[in-house]
């Protein structure tokens, strides 16, 4: 099975069936590993915008690639046809980030409806690999990583390199790979996208359920036990929302304890993520922002 770490550069351009701007790709760049994870082929093209004659200036700027540069590149159906011929079949396709994905899917499906499509097999988001292996060794910011963060991380030199090209920033993908590979953890994030659920999954934006009587609410995540002596508590006012979180007042059936309980519900798209927390109730005259956390739980 082949490694390819691919990186696209895009520029926002207005789509006008839609009346609104998309991300059109105008550089495909990719690398090809072999078993060690050294570059063994490159590929890199700069495709012709079929929205616009011209790039903006931030995207300029960012990659270097001019608007004569870009009317000079192929268009986006050749250089689809060329990438997929190139990278073959028996891949695991790598980007930093799946936010390439959602740009490869915008573009066949707004401006290649019937055209070729990327040939993209295996799949792995090779920034959340990098960043669990920094983690692995004492990193505790829980920000997405930047590229170039993680290069400086692992003292990986980005002098020599023209960072925001395609190629260059996939070599240097290529360079991380190599320097935190594990293969057990690095297989387990590997995605067939074969699978119906995938671009689904992908596509699927998290939200915060702001309504208790939400099918997916769990009644008995509504429920408190105090937290000195483990009694249930009853509940002694309504639900309040706010913040993403619901709070009410508690007092516990045993030994009367007060306390505030507070919990909150994440819809993914596989389950409903729960965190819940027992706070101390404040003096009169405070606001639910001075409450304090004293028992933190997350299911």
């Amino acid at each position: 099975m082949n490694c390819i770490i691919l990186d696209l550069e895009w520029d926002s351009v207005y789509f006008k069936p839609e009346k609104r701007f998309i991300n059109q790709i105008l550089q495909i760049g990719a690398v090809k590993l072999d078993d060690r994870f050294d570059p063994v082929d490159s590929f890199e093209i700069t495709v012709h915008s079929s929205l616009s004659n011209r790039v903006t200036g931030r995207f300029s700027n960012l990659t270097g690639i001019t608007s004569e540069m870009m009317r000079a590149g192929l268009p986006l159906t050749e250089a689809v046809t060329a990438y997929s011929e190139w990278a073959g079949t028996d891949t695991v396709t790598m980007t930093w980030s799946d936010s390439d994905l959602y740009t490869i899917r915008e573009n066949e499906e707004k401006l290649l409806p019937d055209g070729p499509k990327f040939a993209i097999n295996k799949f792995l988001d090779l920034q959340r690999f990098v960043q669990g292996e920094m983690r692995q060794l004492g990193y505790t910011d829980t920000n997405q990583v930047s590229l170039a963060g993680a290069a400086e991380f692992f003292n990986i030199a980005t002098a020599d390199l023209p960072l925001h090209t395609a190629k260059a920033d996939s070599l240097l993908c290529a360079a991380l790979l190599k320097r935190c590979y594990d293969p057990e953890r690095f297989t387990a994030l590997i995605r067939d996208t074969a699978d119906p659920l995938f671009y689904k999954r992908l596509r699927f934006k998290p939200y915060p359920i702001s309504n208790l009587n939400d099918p997916a609410v769990d009644p008995k995540q509504l429920e408190f036990f105090c937290d000195v002596c483990g009694a249930k508590a009853k509940r002694l006012n309504k639900w309040r929302y706010r913040n993403r979180w619901f709070s009410a007042r508690f007092a516990c059936t045993n030994c009367d304890r007060r306390f505030f309980g507070r919990v909150s519900f994440k819809k993914t798209f596989d389950d409903v993520q729960v965190r819940r927390r027992i706070c101390e109730i404040k003096p009169k005259g405070t606001t639910p922002q001075d409450e304090v956390q004293s028992v933190p739980e997350t299911v």
